[in-house]
């Protein structure tokens, strides 16, 4: 599932999004919903990997509810998104890479697992971590060398 995840990553180098990429996967285990980030191809700050395929997951499933779903995704998500999977009642999360400077899945924060909330998210990171980290160091490591003013590289 992090395989397909980063698959929908790779895409998002077309419009020069960071390569962050989703997946939803029904109880079965097929994909339901999948997302890249697109904040840059749509000049949406929530288009978010993570939030794109929630949305379209719920739209397959016909309801809000992703119960019995699982989100894969290749970077700890932020806090939008980790608010996103609790409010979509998600059960699982997996995620490749940790975030040490936004990730809300146990790096920074633990939106997914406060326990003040009506839901938690049962979460598995570090999947596939060293090539889920190597896709976005390499696009940060380019943008570094075309711009004079580097974009920040989320895993520092």
């Amino acid at each position: 599932m992090i395989g397909l995840a980063l698959d929908e990553a790779r895409a998002a180098l077309a419009t020069q999004d960071v390569p962050v990429g989703a997946v939803v996967l029904d109880a079965e285990g097929r994909v339901i919903g999948r997302g890249r980030n697109r904040r840059e191809a749509d000049g949406d700050p929530t288009a978010h990997a993570e939030v794109l395929a929630i949305r379209e997951a719920a739209a397959v499933l016909g309801q809000w509810r992703l119960e019995g779903c699982t989100l894969a995704v290749t970077l700890e998500p932020c806090t939008m998104c980790a608010g996103a999977m609790v409010l979509a009642r998600l059960p699982l999360l997996v995620f490749g890479a940790f975030d040490p400077k936004a990730g809300a899945a146990g790096s920074v924060t633990d939106v997914v697992r406060d326990s003040r909330l009506n839901h938690r998210v049962e979460v598995v990171g570090g999947v596939r971590e060293a090539e889920c980290g190597d896709e976005l160091r390499a696009f940060f490591r380019a943008r570094r060398v075309k711009s004079p003013r580097p974009a920040p590289d989320p895993l520092g």
